[in-house]
């Protein structure tokens, strides 16, 4: 019956237009009752549809550029002389950046080339004086034959009294002395010839003397060369204000610090480390995709791929730990640097180390694909 019919019944009296009206009013409970469902219905639908379709992409806002950077200096002191790049300059691997007085590195490496010569000098002189001394036991041998020679014949005189005491006496003293004579110049030689590692024919470039002196003379040439510092790979210079002609540079493995120095920014070697969630990381492997954003360039995309996932959280090198033995302990989502490589083409704009970057990850599957896979 329609709400007219019903309306029509009860027109003639006040109990039924109050029937009618109650009809009315449990229609439109119905109808609202329905449409609540409904709508309740479809919200979780869609949201279902939503988580089942997504989890394929994971990202973070806590990431940043990255780019090598290294404080450039020596490891031996002087005082600077040239300063030969200045703030912002670009530098190819190679070039210099600053060099130190060389006058005393100079002076140093010649000292070693002399010492080098010198030992040379000493060791061709050993050979002769090892030469000399052989020659001179061969001298004393030939001596002391002819000193046994006459003892021995004074010997036979004297048994047969032809001689005086005296004489034999003589004798034996004169080949004693030159058997004597003959043992020094033996331990002489012996002792020479230990010095030339047993080979009278020793190349100096083998004995030690000669292989400490050029040792010496390696450390004289290094610390030379070392007096011009070249940027070890490309990249814009910075902080090189602070030097100038006439600083002095305290080499840093003697003073275990850096006083002085240029610093480098690699405008190749780049980067971006993104700081996950450890709950994000369940489907992110090396070389999933990435796409990127920078704050400071709105609008445009950079594209890149994973290129690592650390095997320790960053709290995991930290100098003080955090101690989770306590009673009030309260667990916290750890967060795992992963390394994103950059795909930079030519013409992007310049980017700088420390700027903020937003990264998402394409993992490559849906949460229904995990479902219906059963990982």
């Amino acid at each position: 019956m329609s709400v007219l019919d019903t309306a029509s019944a009860y027109r003639g009296s006040s109990n039924g237009l109050r029937l009618w009206l109650g009809e009315v009013w449990a229609d439109k409970a119905r109808l609202r009752r329905m449409a609540m469902l409904g709508g309740v219905s479809l919200v979780v639908a869609v949201a279902l549809l939503v988580y089942l379709f997504g989890g394929r992409y994971v990202g973070t806002d806590d990431s940043y550029v990255q780019a090598a950077k290294l404080m450039v200096t020596t490891d031996v002191s002087g005082l600077v002389q040239t300063v030969n790049v200045h703030q912002g300059q670009h530098v190819k691997k190679g070039q210099v950046l600053f060099t130190l007085d060389p006058r005393p590195f100079q002076i140093a490496l010649e000292n070693a080339q002399a010492a080098l010569a010198s030992a040379r000098v000493e060791v061709l002189s050993q050979e002769a004086n090892y030469r000399g001394l052989v020659a001179q036991v061969a001298a004393q041998q030939a001596q002391v034959r002819l000193a046994q020679s006459t003892y021995n014949r004074d010997l036979a005189l004297a048994r047969a009294n032809a001689i005086a005491p005296l004489t034999l006496d003589q004798a034996r003293s004169s080949y004693m002395a030159a058997q004597a004579t003959l043992a020094s110049l033996q331990q002489n030689a012996d002792t020479q010839l230990a010095k030339l590692l047993g080979d009278p024919n020793l190349p100096p470039e083998r004995a030690p003397a000669y292989q400490q002196a050029k040792a010496a003379l390696d450390e004289a040439t290094r610390q030379f060369d070392h007096a011009v510092v070249r940027a070890p790979f490309e990249g814009v210079v910075t902080e090189v204000d602070s030097l100038q002609p006439g600083t002095l540079v305290i080499s840093a493995l003697s003073s275990f610090s850096t006083t002085s120095a240029v610093g480098l920014v690699s405008t190749t070697d780049i980067w971006v480390e993104a700081n996950m969630k450890e709950t994000d990381l369940t489907r992110v492997k090396e070389g999933n995709p990435v796409s990127l954003t920078i704050d400071t360039y709105p609008g445009r995309t950079w594209h890149g791929h994973v290129d690592a996932v650390a095997r320790a959280s960053d709290s995991a090198f930290s100098p003080l730990p955090s101690e989770n033995a306590s009673s009030n302990w309260v667990k916290v989502v750890q967060r795992i640097p992963v390394r994103i490589k950059l795909d930079q083409k030519a013409g992007d704009p310049a980017l700088r180390s420390g700027m903020s970057v937003v990264v998402t990850i394409d993992t490559g599957e849906r949460r229904w694909h995990r479902l219906v896979s059963g990982r």
